[in-house]
């Protein structure tokens, strides 16, 4: 096996063993990074929920609150307004979703699925916990979701949804008495719920990892070229050249140049020490003859 050839194995053996660290390494900050930012968004819609909830209990509901009497308005309701507010995200985002997902809710539209009902299971069995997240398939892909318990915080609250005969008869009469009632101060009733697409920011990290993989890649073959062709100029062509000078010396042929001996390099000792042999043993074959 040659010099090259051990050489190329040793510097392809290398790069293999840092290609794939280096690829795990980095997809593996590119998903985190992907996540972090879907995450971020998902916080994003949360608070814009949050604050649409907070201006409609500030500035809609006193203005509208006397009227409750002869009709209900659900404008007036916090959920309502989020809900109805963020749907209009999904006229241009359809994968983004807002719900206000309630186990005994008013507004049937707001039952929840099985997943989101194990959410709020969660919070009611773990008081001190404000947030879950994680992943999910779907039909139209991978969605991550952030969910906020909903507690009755407030005793305003149980004006709509302690009993049905205290209630707004208006009310009644749009949802009807068997639905959304029996809710208790501090009790978690349900869970905001937000979900965002993955595909695109894992898209935009895979399409990344590739750019860097294939960059990797050309910086080592145009490393690899050029450490072959200083290897060839440098080690490989004076060493084949004396090794053939070293074949000529050793069946008796004196007429061979001495090897140049340039720089300080280990070539240069070891044409140093060739030459002196050759010397040493010109010499010697000379005082035979003689």
């Amino acid at each position: 096996m040659g010099l090259r050839l051990k050489f190329n194995l040793v510097l392809l053996a290398v790069f293999l063993a840092g290609f794939a660290v280096t690829g795990y390494v980095s997809r593996t900050l590119l998903d985190r990074h992907a996540r972090e930012q879907v995450l971020g968004e998902a916080r994003l819609l949360m608070e814009a929920a949050l604050a649409v909830r907070a201006y409609t209990v500030d500035q809609v509901r006193p203005h509208l609150v006397g009227q409750m009497d002869k009709v209900f308005l659900p404008q007036t309701v916090p959920a309502f307004a989020a809900t109805e507010t963020l749907q209009h995200l999904r006229r241009n985002y359809a994968n983004y979703a807002y719900k206000e997902a309630t186990l005994n809710p008013t507004n049937l539209r707001d039952r929840p699925a099985d997943w989101e009902a194990d959410l709020i299971h969660s919070f009611r069995n773990r008081a001190e916990q404000k947030e879950i997240s994680g992943e999910r398939d779907t039909p139209t892909g991978r969605l991550l979701y952030v969910a906020h318990p909903i507690r009755i915080e407030s005793p305003a609250c149980l004006q709509c949804h302690s009993t049905p005969d205290v209630a707004p008869p208006s009310m009644i009469r749009i949802y009807g008495p068997a639905n959304g009632f029996g809710w208790k101060l501090n009790e978690v009733v349900g869970a905001q719920v937000v979900s965002v697409p993955m595909s695109v920011p894992l898209e935009n990290a895979a399409q990344a990892f590739r750019t860097f993989m294939v960059s990797l890649a050309a910086v080592f073959a145009v490393v690899f070229v050029v450490l072959n062709l200083l290897l060839s100029w440098l080690i490989i062509r004076p060493v084949t050249r004396l090794s053939a000078a070293a074949d000529k010396v050793s069946t008796g042929d004196f007429e061979q140049p001495e090897f140049p001996e340039k720089g300080g390099d280990e070539v240069a000792v070891l044409a140093s020490s060739f030459n002196r042999m050759r010397r040493s043993l010109e010499k010697a074959m000379q005082m035979i003859d003689g």
